[in-house]
């Protein structure tokens, strides 16, 4: 009886990434937030675990960021998208 060895398949998944990252145009999904507080405010604004969103519009200097979100577009400073992780879409 031969001994066979188990074999185990890791699934990776896309590292996260800070929305303040994204290039012009791409899409990502909302995972988490690194700050507590300005999750709150960032909530309110519909930018939820799990939802969809675009890299719209930069300013030309580079801040503030344009997204859409939750079927509206939204102006972020860069400094508070760097507050929200997300997971690219391909």
């Amino acid at each position: 009886m031969a001994f066979r060895m188990p074999i185990f398949v890791v699934i990776m998944k896309d590292p996260l990434q800070h929305l303040s990252d994204l290039k012009l145009g791409e899409k990502a999904i909302i995972d988490s937030f690194t700050d507590s507080v300005m999750a709150l405010k960032l909530l309110e604004m519909g930018c939820t675990p799990g939802e969809l969103v675009q890299l719209d519009r930069i300013a030309p200097m580079g801040d503030p960021i344009a997204i859409t979100v939750s079927g509206y577009l939204l102006s972020l400073r860069k400094e508070e998208a760097s507050t929200i992780l997300v997971s690219p879409v391909k």
